[in-house]
C-alpha cells in the first residue's frame, strides 16, 4: 500500500503547504489481516515557492501499529522520530526546505498486531512549516488515508460417517439396532464427525456450519433421522433436516471438530423397494459478512458431501415372492399350451388308434397259425 503526498508554496513572502493527491497501490480494496507483516506509506513532498522553514510531516495512526523505520533512496536530510506510540514526526530538509525542491521517502509500519476490532486502518497526515500560511490555504494541509480491514480466510471442511453402510430387513438381528423407549421401530445409529479448518491468512472470527440430511424418502414421507446429540448446534424445523452450528473463532492453521450422533429409522426404509439406498449429507461453511470476513479466491472448497448406504438384507420381500410364484405359474401354463398346440399340429391327437390295435391283433393271430402248421409238419 502506498500514499503519495505533495506540498507546495505559492507566495513569495509566505508559505502555503498543501497535501495533494492520494494513491493506494494494492491488489485488493482492503487490507487482509495477517496477510502482510508491514505496510509502507510512500511520501512525495515538493516546494514550488519560497524556502520553507522547519517543514514537518506528522502521522497519526492506530495504536496497534508499530513504527519500524523511515527509508529514503538517497540521503536528503529527512529524519523521523516517534513522539508517542501513535504519533510520528518527520522533519524534511531542516532547517529549510529549499524552493523548487522535491523529497521522497517511505514510512514503514508493522501490522502483525492488528486485531481487526477496528473496521478501518486510518492515517491522519498533516504537513506544516514555520512560515506564515494564509487561512484560505489551510484546508488542504491535512489528508486522511483509510483502508478497510478484512478477515481473509481459506476455510475448508472434511467429514466422515460411521458406519459407512449397514444392512436392514426382517432377517437382520434386532440386537444390531437401537430401540428407544415407547418406540417399536428399530433405529440404526450413525456417528458424523466433521472438521472445519482455517488455512488463513487471517483469523476466522466466526462462521456457520450448515449440515443437510435427506430426511424423507418422498415428499410426503415420514422423517427418517432422529438427532440424539450435537455440539453447539441448533436445528430449524424444516422438511429437510438442516442443522446449523455456530463456530467460534479459529486462528490461522486451527481447526474445530463437530460430532453429531443420529438414529435412522429402519422401518421406514423397509417401505422402499430399493435394495440399496444412498444418503448424501452435505456440510457447508458459511462466513458471516457482518464480521468483515471474506473467503480467498480459488481457495479450498467450503462444502463437503458425506455418503453412506443402507443395504437391504437381499432376501425376497413378501410381495416379491408372490409375484415370482404367479409369474412362474403363468409361464408353466403358457409352455404347456404351446406344447399341446405343437403336438396337435403334428397330428398326434388325430391318429387312428382302433385300426392300429386291430391290425396288431390280426398280425398276432397269423403268427400263431403259422406256428401250428409248422408243428404238425
Amino acid at each position: 500500500m502506498a500514499a503519495l503526498f505533495q506540498k507546495g508554496t505559492s507566495s513569495s513572502s509566505s508559505s502555503s503547504l498543501a497535501l495533494g493527491s492520494l494513491h493506494i497501490d494494492d491488489r485488493t480494496a482492503y487490507l487482509a489481516l495477517g496477510a502482510v507483516r508491514n505496510i509502507s506509506l510512500n511520501i512525495s513532498i515538493s516546494n514550488v515557492g519560497d524556502d520553507a522553514y522547519d517543514t514537518n510531516v506528522f502521522f497519526n495512526f492506530s495504536g496497534e501499529l508499530f513504527f519500524i523505520k523511515m527509508w529514503q533512496k538517497e540521503e536528503l536530510g529527512i529524519a523521523c522520530e516517534l513522539l508517542e506510540s501513535d504519533f510520528l514526526k518527520c522533519s524534511v530538509g531542516f532547517p529549510f526546505m529549499r524552493s523548487k525542491s522535491r523529497y521522497e521517502f517511505s514510512v514503514i509500519f508493522d501490522t502483525s498486531h492488528l486485531s481487526g476490532q477496528e473496521e478501518t486502518l486510518t492515517f491522519l497526515v498533516t504537513a506544516q512549516s514555520g512560515n506564515l500560511e494564509r487561512t484560505e490555504s489551510l484546508h488542504d494541509n491535512t489528508l486522511t488515508l483509510s483502508v478497510p480491514l478484512m478477515h481473509e480466510v481459506d476455510s475448508s471442511i472434511n467429514g466422515e460417517v460411521f458406519p459407512t453402510s449397514f444392512f436392514y430387513g426382517d432377517s437382520v438381528e434386532a440386537s444390531n439396532f437401537v430401540q428407544l423407549e415407547n418406540h417399536e421401530c428399530l433405529f440404526q445409529s450413525l456417528n458424523f464427525t466433521l472438521q472445519v479448518y482455517n488455512a488463513g491468512p487471517s483469523t476466522l472470527p466466526g462462521a456457520f456450519l450448515d449440515i443437510s440430511f435427506p430426511n424423507r424418502l418422498s415428499a410426503t414421507g415420514a422423517e427418517i433421522f432422529h438427532v440424539q446429540q450435537m455440539m453447539d448446534c441448533e436445528r430449524p424445523g424444516r422438511s429437510c433436516l438442516i442443522i446449523r452450528c455456530n463456530l467460534s473463532s479459529l486462528a490461522k492453521a486451527e481447526s474445530c471438530d463437530i460430532s453429531i450422533y443420529t438414529l435412522l429409522n429402519t422401518e421406514i426404509l423397509k417401505k422402499d423397494s430399493s435394495s440399496v439406498i444412498q444418503f448424501v449429507t452435505r456440510a457447508r461453511v458459511r462466513v458471516d459478512p457482518d464480521l468483515r470476513v471474506v473467503e480467498m479466491a480459488n481457495g479450498s472448497p467450503e462444502e463437503k458431501p458425506v455418503v453412506f448406504e443402507a443395504l437391504h438384507n437381499l432376501e425376497p420381500r413378501g410381495y416379491v415372492v408372490g409375484w415370482i410364484i404367479a409369474i412362474s405359474l403363468l409361464v408353466g401354463i403358457l409352455i404347456f399350451l404351446l406344447l399341446a398346440v405343437f403336438l396337435w399340429k403334428m397330428g398326434f391327437f388325430r391318429r387312428r388308434y382302433k385300426e392300429i390295435i386291430e391290425a396288431e391283433k390280426s398280425r398276432k393271430e397269423n403268427e400263431d397259425s403259422w406256428d401250428w402248421v409248422q408243428k404238425n409238419q
